[in-house]
């Protein structure tokens, strides 16, 4: 099973008056829809842009492109569900301003549309179980996030001087990119070149040889940390993702992600900044957060 070590980055509407005018949903989401720019052929689009086409319709570009037609290059294009920023996008329990009310500072890298572009990667994710599972679930995976990146800020690992150290030898396809190219990046900071690998080959991108892409692409940078959430048990004994959707509780999230450095007594004041930020987003979304919170 593929080892992981985590960076050391933890840190860190007024309400209108008027009586609001009600209009048919389709005619709602036409309105919005309205606010994007034009789709303009030719012209260079990166990785979370959303335009709307000819047809109206909206599009987010799931990779950098150089213009191509959202309809028929739909590697690089996905419809768009047009709203407010109050309808959660795609089924996604989390609307766009409850994500903003989690992150208030967040690195603008992190976009909510490269989260949501990132879902159809796993679509178990917040799909599973009641109504109170999908949203647990979704708190606990931006909540240990949050806390991997002090709110989303850092989008590589800080101490460069661990770069160097990340580059296991004795894994046969070694480090085509380089001894220090596979540091920790993204929101839950994916290291070491074993990992890059599989997580590449899972998700159909070549990170072993361009790394980069986890900072320079938005939805790649989330759809790694979906892969180690539904994926990977790291130091503990389920994925995150079957901690929460079979009731094991947000504490084994914790020690599948960062059990050998915090778990059983060891960082206790790790573990709560995880539960007190776990406990928040669950209040955002209106949602209990059950038991077993600890590890």
């Amino acid at each position: 099973m593929p080892r992981r070590r985590l960076s050391a980055l933890v840190t860190v509407l007024a309400l209108a008056g008027a009586v609001p005018v009600l209009m048919p949903a389709t005619q709602a989401s036409a309105a919005a829809c309205s606010s994007y720019p034009s789709w303009v052929a030719g012209k260079s689009y990166v990785t979370g842009d959303i335009v709307r086409y000819t047809d109206g319709k909206a599009y987010i570009a799931e990779h950098d492109n150089p213009g191509y037609d959202p309809v028929i290059s739909t590697w690089y294009w996905e419809p768009y569900a047009c709203d407010n920023g109050s309808t959660p996008i795609g089924n996604f329990v989390v609307s766009e301003a409850q994500f903003n009310q989690m992150f208030p500072s967040r690195n603008g890298f992190y976009t909510y549309s490269g989260l949501t572009a990132a879902l159809g990667a796993y679509p178990g994710f917040a799909k599973t179980g009641s109504d109170t599972v999908k949203k647990q679930e979704a708190a606990a995976f931006l909540a240990n996030v949050s806390h991997e990146t002090g709110g989303l800020v850092h989008i590589v690992e800080q101490n460069t001087a661990n770069y160097s150290h990340y580059c296991d030898w004795s894994q046969w396809y070694g480090c085509p990119a380089g001894q220090s190219a596979y540091y920790g990046r993204g929101p839950i900071q994916l290291s070491w070149n074993f990992n890059y690998k599989a997580a590449g080959d899972a998700l159909g991108i070549d990170l072993l040889n361009n790394p980069w892409l986890v900072q320079n692409d938005a939805a790649v940078a989330w759809k790694t940390g979906l892969w180690y959430w539904n994926t990977q048990s790291g130091p503990g004994t389920m994925t995150p993702h079957n901690a929460m959707v079979n009731s094991a509780g947000f504490g084994q999230t914790i020690r599948s992600i960062n059990g050998s450095l915090e778990c059983d007594g060891k960082n206790a004041a790790q573990v709560q900044s995880r539960v007190t930020t776990y406990q928040r987003f669950a209040s955002i979304l209106g949602v209990d957060p059950g038991g077993n919170l600890y590890c």
